[in-house]
């Protein structure tokens, strides 16, 4: 891992900088060549708890801090990679590293205590209204945004045309292979290698999207009547897919800041004949909670001891502000673990691909992909494979990181000077957080108020089966903060003040 970063961050070399302001004190300690980079790390780190170094502040260069510390450059980007892994700085294309903004201590929504035996789901069909406004990540609908074009997308456009165009003769007569182009599988595979799990081509299958992969999963894990544990409050499309498919679902607690509670899961898994559990590990929506390490091997432990199915939502760890976490996948020598995801949430929504890694399904997944879609489009895979080979998707991904920051800390601060009382998720990755209001608050109720106002929100009880959270919201930070989204925030609070959500 530590040869690996060293040869990514030096593909944007910090430039040097002139005329430093701050130089590190040296310890007068002997120093030792095995624990040169906790040294530097241990300074680094009083001097930003000291605020010698302030919030978002530009470190000494790489070259700088080599020269005064007599020491190589890998010992110095090992110690600015454990820095960065906690979120305490962040590496910015061609500029350097930064101590990252920190905003004030806020309070955080609080994990509610579930009882519930398995059961049917019954999706709102409000869900559906918000869907066909196109408003699932936004706040204002479809025809009154703005659309918010990036580099990395342009980047990717072209890639896809340029296969399109090479596209011709013959093969364009014939239907991919059911598991998908084995360039982007081989492209896939490499990136999760690089994130711990050694998959090979063989082990992928493409699929249209990452709800598609979770649909083939539980296909493929369970049948028709077998409860399912899912996060609460969690992903409202992995319901649609228990709704559809006639399972049972058993909703587990999850915590704003660790996820799903591995002690309530064991008590549901002792209970009741649960065949699988569908988990976010890595910045899951709606409170963008990121598993520690000590409940992602309790997790498997249970899963060994259940014969459980984890069906890994992997969709939002590469929107990591830090370290990409490594998938659960890469703990998994039984082959329990189902690993999906995709593109859309990093790249484009428009872009419908997703792969899944199947483990002990994998034969039964692509089988199940043949007979429901057939086959997936080659120039367009062919062009994400492209796009990821050249290096573009990694140079999206840091530019992404850096404006998915600035806009998660705009929607805090604007959420905290609202007139009502807010409590909320601070996520180190993904695209949304959230907001747990006075309890007296209904936002199923406030949707049509505030859409008289132009305003669509996302209420709470969508991403519960049993009708709970009513006083939530989930907010999304995907999108640039315009004036007209700003207005929009604004006008809530107000709507929900006079509501008499309590200050």
């Amino acid at each position: 891992m530590g040869a690996e970063y060293a040869r990514q961050r030096l593909r944007f070399r910090p430039k040097k900088i002139k005329n430093n302001r701050y130089r590190l004190p040296a310890t007068g300690l002997p120093v030792t060549s095995s624990f040169r980079y906790q040294q530097l790390e241990n300074q680094l780190l009083d001097a930003i708890n000291s605020q010698r170094l302030r919030n978002g502040e530009r470190l000494p260069s790489v070259r700088s801090l080599c020269q005064q510390h007599q020491v190589s450059k890998a010992t110095v980007l090992h110690a600015l990679q454990r820095l960065e892994a906690q979120g305490l700085i962040e590496a910015r294309p061609r500029s350097g590293f930064y101590v990252t903004q920190r905003l004030p201590a806020l309070n955080t929504p609080q994990a509610t205590a579930l009882q519930l035996s398995p059961g049917p789901v019954t999706i709102p069909d409000l869900l559906l209204d918000i869907m066909q406004r196109g408003a699932a990540f936004d706040l204002v609908s479809a025809d009154a945004r703005l659309t918010d074009t990036t580099t990395g997308v342009v980047t990717l456009n072209r890639s896809i045309s340029r296969a399109l165009r090479r596209a011709r003769g013959d093969s364009a007569q014939y239907y991919d292979e059911p598991a998908g182009l084995a360039a982007l599988r081989e492209q896939i595979a490499l990136r999760l290698a690089q994130r711990g799990y050694a998959a090979s081509a063989a082990d992928l299958c493409i699929t249209v999207g990452c709800q598609n992969a979770l649909f083939l999963a539980l296909m493929a894990s369970c049948e028709a009547g077998d409860a399912v544990a899912v996060e609460s409050p969690g992903f409202y499309g992995a319901l649609q897919l228990l709704q559809q498919l006639n399972l049972k679902v058993v909703e587990i607690p999850s915590s704003a800041l660790s996820g799903m509670d591995m002690d309530a899961l064991a008590d549901a898994l002792s209970r009741w004949p649960i065949k699988a559990c569908i988990v976010s590990p890595a910045y899951s929506t709606p409170a963008g909670a990121l598993m520690p390490a000590a409940a992602r091997q309790r997790l498997m432990a249970l899963a060994a001891q259940y014969d459980l199915a984890i069906i890994e939502d992997d969709i939002y760890a590469d929107t990591a502000f830090t370290r990409i976490p490594d998938p659960l996948k890469a703990e998994d020598p039984d082959g329990r673990v189902i690993l999906c995801s995709s593109f859309s949430k990093t790249l484009s929504r428009d872009l419908r691909l997703g792969w899944i890694a199947g483990g002990r399904w994998h034969e039964r997944i692509v089988q199940l992909k043949l007979v429901t879609q057939l086959a997936s489009g080659r120039a367009l895979q062919q062009g994400v494979a492209d796009y990821l080979a050249d290096g573009s998707y990694s140079s999206h991904l840091r530019r992404q990181h850096y404006r998915l920051r600035q806009q998660r800390d705009q929607l805090m601060e604007q959420l905290q000077r609202w007139p009502v009382a807010v409590n909320l998720s601070q996520p180190q990755g993904g695209l949304t957080l959230w907001a747990e209001l006075p309890a007296n608050t209904d936002t199923h109720a406030l949707y049509s108020t505030a859409l008289a106002q132009g305003i669509v929100i996302t209420p709470g009880p969508l991403f519960s089966a049993s009708g709970h959270y009513r006083h939530c919201l989930r907010f999304s930070f995907a999108h640039e903060w315009t004036a007209a989204r700003q207005q929009a925030l604004t006008t809530l609070g107000e709507l929900l003040a006079a509501a008499g959500a309590k200050p």
